[in-house]
């Protein structure tokens, strides 16, 4: 089964209250299960062991007049900051500076992720959220790397997921969700474990961009946004425990999320109203595929749209994936008259609705 498919199958497994069988290990062997528990078990020893907590960073950022943005920050351990010393180095301060200092107005920033939080903890979270901030303007969700290290159900993950962007859009809240990063770049867990939670992990984060979508939200792939540097400079991107990104892997991570929350939020950039850009992988298409292309792609973010003034074609909703964060674009290579549509369907006909979404 294709990843689109699974993504889809997850999604909508969840929308019904379904599962996908026990810790999602369809085809281990006994062996095999239990080589995969002695890996855990020495995993867990080596890393994600020297900290206690996170640095608090709720707080207002910037100086400038005007009433505060309010900017909510949700999830699990990498949403808190944990592996960082200070509030100012963990995404959520990082973002807040950013969109402060871009807006010309301070951003207050409510953070009310837990250290070791699993997508079923997302309720309570948005339940305390909206408690201390009535009205907020944007929230960052970051969840999946403990559903995975937890073996909790995908489906349970997803659906939980799902329930916590539909209740913030629901007080009219915009929502950016930082995908299930990807688990197989963490070097010190050993093989074959490592290979199948990079499997799980993606897979995760394929269904939570199409359930995500379907909500009203929009997804940015963390994905293996840290392996290229995680491998060439692991002293530097991650901290101590070998786990958590350090403050530079933090900063890199905001980098990927600052602009799509500066579009969710209605500032004007250079991607607002453009076409997708094939030389960049940018396509438009059903969403489950685009949730795909986004886990083979970190940084790239997935929003809902419309072709031809349909929100939904026969496979289910549209989604336009646009590669925010600016990488050199490829040599230029000779069209392929037999090869895929890279547009992923009729993206001519929504040039006009695909750079952003009104409902997201």
């Amino acid at each position: 089964m294709g990843r689109a498919r699974r993504a889809r199958n997850i999604a909508a497994h969840a929308a019904f209250g379904g599962g996908i069988g026990a810790a999602a290990l369809g085809g281990v062997g006994l062996g095999t299960w239990g080589l995969l528990k002695a890996e855990a078990a020495v995993a867990r020893r080596i890393v994600g062991q020297p900290f206690e907590g996170a640095p608090d960073d709720s707080g207002t950022y910037g100086h400038a007049p005007g009433p505060p943005i309010e900017f909510l920050v949700i999830g699990d351990s990498t949403a808190k900051g944990m592996g960082v010393d200070e509030p100012q180095q963990t995404v959520g301060a990082i973002v807040a500076t950013a969109v402060a200092a871009i807006f010309g107005r301070p951003v207050h920033l409510t953070n009310v992720a837990a250290v070791g939080a699993v997508s079923p903890d997302l309720g309570d979270q948005v339940e305390t959220a909206l408690q201390l901030v009535e009205h907020p303007d944007v929230a960052l969700i970051m969840i999946g790397a403990n559903d995975v290290t937890k073996s909790v159900q995908r489906a349970t993950s997803v659906r939980h997921l799902a329930a916590a962007v539909d209740q913030l859009r629901q007080a009219d809240c915009e929502v950016v969700v930082g995908t299930c990063p990807d688990l197989g770049v963490i070097e010190p867990v050993p093989q074959p474990l490592r290979l199948l939670t990079r499997r799980w992990s993606r897979d995760l984060a394929a269904a939570q961009t199409v359930a995500v979508i379907e909500q009203g939200g929009r997804t940015v792939s963390l994905g293996d946004l840290l392996g290229r540097e995680f491998q060439q400079t692991p002293s530097v991107m991650f901290s101590k425990d070998r786990f958590h990104p350090s403050a530079a892997g933090y900063a890199r991570a905001a980098s990927a999320l600052i602009p799509s929350i500066l579009d969710a939020l209605g500032q004007t950039s250079a991607d607002t109203g453009r076409a997708p850009d094939r030389r960049r992988g940018e396509s438009i298409g059903p969403v489950s595929v685009a949730a795909m292309r986004a886990v083979r792609d970190p940084g790239t973010e997935v929003s809902a749209t419309a072709v031809a003034g349909d929100e939904r074609g026969q496979r289910g909703r549209w989604a336009v994936l646009l590669r925010r964060h600016r990488t050199p674009l490829p040599p230029p290579q000779s069209p392929n008259p037999d090869g895929p549509d890279n547009t992923g369907g009729p993206a001519a006909a929504a040039t006009s609705s695909a750079a952003t979404t009104t409902d997201s």
